[in-house]
């Protein structure tokens, strides 16, 4: 005769699809969404790297025993300006301009590029900007252990590696339950804006977003282009190979 208690066993399986959930994000976590590539870095970039990284660099930090520490924008940016996070600037041409361009928005950059991070030092440097702070480290484990939930006003997502290979898509940034984390980040009317010049991926990107809890299409399919986006020489590459620019973008509701 069975007495198990109907609601103790309700019970131990909510708890069993909850750590089921929380394996899930650990396991995408750990999957890197990015791979550290050799590439060259001019004496001028390491000059800049390793002078003003200690300037406009936020370190990663943890915590100890698992213990957040979130970050407190108005400290490090000096103001209450809305705070927009760019994932993967690569060299950051694009990211300083942009910023140059809005001088009353705050922008944290991660990257773990040494010489993009250069280059966009040196881009803060000569533009004499006071508006960028960057993060050297993967961007899933510095939203999820640094940035408050709501704190955000937008992401910026700009030509993410796309993984083409089928056997390589669960390194693709832009799928669940990647993107229930950067939802939870937005405060509500943010924005997360993808372009990519890899039709599939952002075919595969928009599908994911629209099924992210939280989230909202702004437009109808993909979103027009967005003006105020400067061209990189990385765009203007899959241009030139007569690949199709694709520009997403969701809102937080």
């Amino acid at each position: 005769m069975n007495c198990e208690n109907p609601e103790n066993s309700a019970g131990a399986e909510i708890a069993e699809n909850a750590e089921n959930v929380g394996k899930d994000l650990k396991f995408r976590r750990e999957i890197h969404t990015f791979v550290i590539r050799a590439g060259h870095f001019t004496n001028l970039e390491r000059k800049d790297y390793e002078a003003l990284l200690p300037v406009w660099g936020v370190p990663y930090e943890k915590g100890e025993d698992d213990e957040k520490k979130t970050l407190d924008f108005e400290k490090i940016f000096g103001n209450k300006n809305p705070v927009v996070i760019e994932i993967g600037f690569g060299m950051g041409k694009a990211t300083a301009i942009i910023a140059e361009n809005n001088p009353n928005i705050n922008y944290l950059g991660i990257e773990v590029h040494k010489p993009g991070i250069g280059k966009l030092l040196g881009e803060i440097r000569e533009r004499g900007l006071k508006n960028i702070r960057i993060i050297e480290h993967d961007a899933m484990e510095v939203l999820a252990d640094m940035i408050a939930d709501e704190s955000v006003d937008a992401f910026h997502i700009f030509f993410a590696d796309p993984w083409p290979k089928k056997r390589h898509h669960k390194r693709r940034l832009v799928q669940r339950p990647r993107t229930n984390l950067l939802a939870s980040k937005l405060k509500k009317s943010g924005y997360l804006y993808f372009v990519t010049d890899w039709l599939p991926y952002a075919e595969f990107a928009l599908d994911e977003l629209n099924q992210t809890e939280g989230l909202k299409n702004k437009f109808d399919g993909f979103a027009p282009h967005q003006e105020w986006r400067p061209e990189t020489r990385f765009e203007q590459k899959g241009v030139d190979a007569n690949r199709v620019i694709s520009e997403v973008m969701f809102e937080k509701i």
